[in-house]
């Protein structure tokens, strides 16, 4: 039907006409996402109209077309002036019942899901209606309503309603601000995660297992609590900057408890449930350290992973969560980096976290004939991630493996090699082999026999056995020496020149510098000395 056509019944204010052509409109647009240049104005003007239409006491069939066809129209971007007035907005807010003044205000829950969806979509397109929201009292009503408890929400309802804060969060900083801490909203959406799951609390930080038999979280549950996970990674995203005072410490420490059910928790299907553990780590890598602790706590359980008393099976998971991820190879910013960052401040943070991914992730050196970057351990993995193009995934790998060698050069490059290691110690510093004083209790001697026997024909830099090779020079004449060495010379002066490497030198603070500051003191002061011959 053309769109004039439709305009026309809705402009007519006669439910009974437009109701079939709005219904036509939907069924031949539902997967429309692309829209043409030609036919912009007259969809602005049919957006008017149904948003009239809408305004008036209409029966709730025709709402549900209303807002079905404004759901299609509000994905055009460059188009939304209809959908950006206080009054269409107000229009959306009320038939979406959210709102103080709207508060017990429910409408037929179909017709609720719409007017959301159709706000989530303004709202993610434009950054006027983003600042008339933040304005409004919308948030508040949004986390009035999802407060466990307050209403007998449908599941649709209750997801829609954490999708567009969390669109809200996503897109506003004041939003997250308001919402974090004058909202307390940490704690209403830990109680909404909490009632989400169905948690059962073994003890004040343990929630109790799910039984064998009790079948996977439902699809609803599954997507609400990922809204939830991804509200309470934009609220907390600057806490590590924060103080945390004691009350704060136990709320969050309360939620590791509900993180660690989640990390342990299987879904519908082996994606979603990855998927589900990767907002788990995102929001888990937001947290205190201090409080990280409560991954470790519970009670050790027949079939638990066990190290040192300790129930490992949240770290046991992670480590299994990034190999997937790493064996991937794609994306590896966005999808290894957390995984990453998480794990080395635990290690870093937990004695027993980290003797334990040491024990999984390098474990005592037995094949000294293969380079440390080739093979499918998980050590091999990492450190080719060293080599990685992108800057910050090569950075995470060295991290978290430097942080399992208790930030020990020597024994960093005989778990990589140097060429590898050569990225983190000059970042830090430790071209020259030192290592940093460290808060690290000693180790017992960890070397392995096969290690031992063939240290001293391990190469350093491939960090394996190679075998020994004929010196050229041995058979060169001290002129010969001194021709190659020229030629050499000439090769790296005309490569510098050309600017295409910088010749670098070691500083006495163990970090490169360009060699002509080194070399440039050097002459001034042999100038002088001839000056004052």
């Amino acid at each position: 039907m053309e769109l004039s056509a439709v305009t026309e019944r809705a402009e007519s204010g006669d439910q009974d006409r437009a109701l079939p052509a709005l219904q036509r409109f939907i069924a031949e647009n539902s997967q429309c996402f692309l829209f043409d240049v030609e036919g912009r104005d007259q969809r602005r003007q049919l957006g008017q109209a149904v948003l009239r239409l809408l305004g008036q006491d209409v029966q709730p069939a025709c709402q549900l077309a209303c807002l079905g066809a404004l759901r299609i129209l509000s994905r055009e971007k460059s188009n939304l002036r209809p959908f950006t007035s206080p009054e269409a907005l107000e229009t959306l807010g009320r038939h979406a019942g959210i709102g103080e003044e709207r508060e017990g205000e429910l409408h037929d829950s179909d017709v609720t899901v719409e007017a959301l969806k159709c706000l989530c979509n303004v709202v993610f397109n434009s950054p006027k209606a983003q600042e008339m929201c933040a304005e409004s009292g919308l948030v508040v009503g949004l986390c009035r309503r999802i407060r466990p408890g307050e209403k007998q929400l449908t599941p649709n309802i209750r997801f829609f309603d954490c999708r567009l804060l969390f669109l809200l969060t996503a897109l506003r900083l004041d939003i997250r601000k308001q919402l974090g801490r004058e909202l307390r909203g940490v704690r209403l959406l830990t109680d909404v995660l909490e009632a989400t799951l169905a948690v059962r609390w073994a003890n004040s930080l343990e929630v109790a297992a799910r039984g064998q038999h009790e079948p996977p979280l439902a699809r609803d549950q599954t997507d609400c609590a990922m809204e939830v996970l991804k509200i309470l990674f934009n609220i907390t995203f600057d806490l590590n900057k924060r103080q945390v005072d004691e009350e704060d410490a136990a709320l969050y420490r309360q939620l590791v408890a509900i993180l660690r059910h989640c990390l342990l928790t299987t879904v519908d299907g082996e994606d979603r449930t990855e998927e589900l553990h990767s907002h788990t780590v995102n929001l888990l890598g937001n947290l205190p350290l201090m409080c990280l602790d409560v991954l470790l706590t519970p009670r050790v359980q027949p079939g638990s992973v066990e190290y040192l008393g300790m129930n490992m099976d949240a770290v046991d998971v992670l480590l299994d969560f990034l190999e997937k991820r790493v064996d991937r190879g794609h994306r590896l910013k966005e999808m290894v980096t957390p995984a990453l960052n998480l794990l080395t401040e635990s290690a870093r943070g937990h004695r027993e976290t980290r003797k334990f991914l040491r024990m999984r992730v390098l474990p005592p050196l037995r094949d000294v004939q293969t380079r440390p970057e080739v093979g499918n351990l998980l050590r091999n993995k990492l450190v080719r991630l060293m080599t990685h193009i992108d800057t910050d995934v090569k950075h995470c790998a060295a991290e978290l493996l430097f942080v399992l060698c208790k930030e020990n050069v020597t024994r960093f490059v005989k778990y990589t090699g140097y060429g590898n290691a050569a990225g983190l110690l000059a970042v830090r510093g430790l071209m020259g082999g030192c290592s940093p004083e460290g808060a690290y209790s000693e180790d017992e001697d960890t070397d392995t026999e096969e290690y031992k026997e063939a240290k001293a024909d391990i190469n350093p830099v491939t960090g394996r056995v190679e075998e020994r090779t004929a010196n050229p020079m041995d058979t060169m004449t001290d002129e010969q020496k001194e021709y190659e060495a020229m030629k050499l010379f000439n090769m790296f002066d005309k490569l510098a020149r050309q600017q295409i490497i910088q010749p670098m030198s070691l500083a006495p603070d163990g970090k490169l510098v360009p060699l002509e500051e080194v070399m440039h003191p050097l002459v001034e002061v042999s100038e002088s000395d001839s000056d004052s011959d």
